[in-house]
This record gives structure tokens, C-alpha cells and sequence, in this order.
């Protein structure tokens, strides 16, 4: 039997509403699948972001791997990326100032920030280019376990403001990654059957170390680098090297990333010996990063210690 007008009308109706509420389903169980999108703008952070997200969400760096967040500049590719991002986190004492000029230009200028160093103790800046600037702080608190820890914290933490279906899950593995690496410091100290010479004079090719030099007890005691990637005038390496020798430095560490011809001079002319770091900034990114770059570093730390001790 044919179907009535009405009739036809009112299953014509029928069909759109179904198809209707499938839509508005579908659109419900995309936006609850839609994962948070996370800047980031240096390596370590990268490692601490992915750690604390796992597959929760995902993270994305502002500037493709292999540039120097030192002398960056923002190219309209990186500035157009944050206008796909939910959140950005930041160093925020000084490494990246470069990010802020990137959000300001995008079409985000209000997008969230998160400051890893909100609340985390600041070393001074040392060296040149510290001097007659006012109050200077050191940005390099990742170089820093404990510091890195307390950042760790602080970004699970908003993090889970921002997205608080997973906000349990960040704080459990932000809790995991800090048990790590109070670990990778903990296995680094063992390897030293007593504290360091309190004799041990150590300098630095770029001011970036003092906060992983702490851990073991060490002070910096000459800067050479007058700021990063700048090399030091004839005149002002001839300083450095009479001052080196004046306070019987042993010790000098230098950027393994970044090596510099005149450091070779440096070695030569002090006597000083020389064990290289890696400042976290180059390369690929990844979750592992931070942990096997530290991991080095510290072994470094800790080799340099017992070499001058003997």
C-alpha cells in the first residue's frame, strides 16, 4: 500500500532527526576525543610536557629542532603553529623570550600560558653581561634536578586545570618522572665516596651551569663567555686566563654542542682541564631526552670531581 502525503512527511521528519541527533553524537564524541595541544619552546621541556601527558595529549614544539633558541627569530610557519595550540609552556625567566613576540604577532595572542618557573628559586645571573643590568636571573633552572622537579609539578598542575578529565593521570606521572630523576641524581652522587674538595675551584664557558654545579656543591668561579655564543675580545680572554690562574681554578666546563677554538687556548695557556656539558638544546625532541643528556651531565660532573681530586 502506498504511503500517504502525511505519512511520507512525518518519515521524512523521522529520518532527519536521526540523522540530526547521529550528527550532534558524532560532534559530542569528537570534541571529548580531541586531545589538549601543548607548545613548548626548549628541549626540556618538551621531555618534562610528554612525560606528564604520556597520550593524553599532545605536545608540539614551537620551533623545528636544530635552530638555537639563543639566536632565534620568528619565521611566520612557527608564529602561524600557535594558532592551532591550546596552552603554551614556558621557561618564562629569560631562555625564551622569543616565544613572547611569537604569541603577541599570532592569531592567539591570548592563548593560555603556563610559566614552569612559577615559585621555583632563581640563581643570579654571573659573568659580563650580568654586570650593571640590574637584577639578572640565571633561566637555566632545567640544568637543575631539583629545580626541573619543582617545574615538572608546576606544569602538571595547570595542566590538569586545563583539562581536568586527565588531570589525575598528570599528576601521577609527573610524580613518576620526578621519582626518575631523583634517582638519575641520587646514582650520580653515589659514585662520590666523599664530598667535593672545598678547595675545587671550577669556571664555566657559558653561564648556564651554576644550577647544575650546585648539586654537587661547586660554585662557579669565572664565567669566560661575556653571553652566550659570544666570544670573548683578545683583551678579555687574556683576563680570563690570568684570572683562572690567579684563583687556581682546576676545573673548566664547556658546551659540548658548541665548541669553541679559543677554549683550546684557554687550556692550553691555564693548565686548566676541560670536561664538556651538554646545555639540553640541540638535536631532536623527545620524552628521553632530558633524562639521557642529564644522565651525562652529571656522570661528567662527577668524573671532573674525582679526576681533581687525585
Amino acid at each position: 500500500m502506498p504511503i500517504s502525503r502525511p505519512s511520507r512527511a512525518r518519515h521524512l521528519l523521522l529520518r532527519l532527526s536521526i540523522g540530526l541527533a547521529a550528527l550532534l553524537l558524532l560532534g559530542a564524541a569528537s570534541a571529548a576525543d580531541a586531545k589538549l595541544r601543548i607548545g613548548i619552546t626548549l628541549h626540556p621541556y618538551y621531555s618534562y610536557v610528554a612525560n606528564i601527558v604520556g597520550d593524553k595529549a599532545e605536545v608540539v614544539p614551537l620551533i623545528p629542532a636544530g635552530f638555537n633558541p639563543h639566536a632565534y627569530e620568528p619565521r611566520a610557519e612557527d608564529i602561524k603553529r600557535i594558532g592551532s595550540l591550546d596552552v603554551v609552556v614556558l621557561n618564562g625567566v629569560g631562555h625564551d623570550d622569543f616565544a613572547d613576540r611569537m604569541i603577541a604577532a599570532s592569531e592567539k595572542p591570548d592563548i593560555e600560558v603556563i610559566e614552569a618557573n612559577a615559585n621555583v628559586p632563581l640563581l643570579a645571573a654571573t659573568g659580563i653581561a650580568a654586570r650593571g643590568a640590574g637584577k639578572v636571573v640565571n633561566p637555566h633552572t632545567f640544568l637543575s634536578i631539583s629545580a626541573s622537579i619543582a617545574q615538572v609539578n608546576n606544569i602538571a598542575r595547570e595542566l590538569g586545570k586545563l583539562d581536568p578529565d586527565n588531570a589525575k593521570t598528570y599528576t601521577q606521572n609527573a610524580r613518576a618522572y620526578g621519582k626518575r630523576l631523583r634517582k638519575l641524581r641520587a646514582d650520580a652522587l653515589a659514585q662520590l665516596t666523599e664530598a667535593p674538595n672545598a678547595d675545587l675551584r671550577v669556571a664555566t664557558v657559558h653561564a648556564a651551569y651554576d644550577y647544575l654545579l650546585r648539586e654537587f656543591g661547586l660554585e662557579v668561579t669565572a664565567v669566560v663567555e661575556p653571553a652566550h655564543g659570544i666570544e670573548p675580545s683578545p683583551s678579555q680572554l687574556k683576563k680570563t686566563i690570568d684570572q683562572l690562574r690567579e684563583l687556581d681554578v682546576k676545573v673548566i666546563f664547556s658546551e659540548l654542542d658548541f665548541p669553541s677554538t679559543y677554549v683550546e687556548t684557554i687550556q692550553r695557556e691555564s693548565g686548566v682541564k676541560l670536561y664538556p656539558l651538554s646545555h639540553i638544546s640541540y638535536g631532536e625532541y623527545s620524552a628521553e631526552k632530558y633524562e639521557k643528556e642529564m644522565t651525562n651531565n652529571m656522570n661528567t660532573v662527577v668524573r671532573a670531581i674525582q679526576e681533581a681530586g687525585k
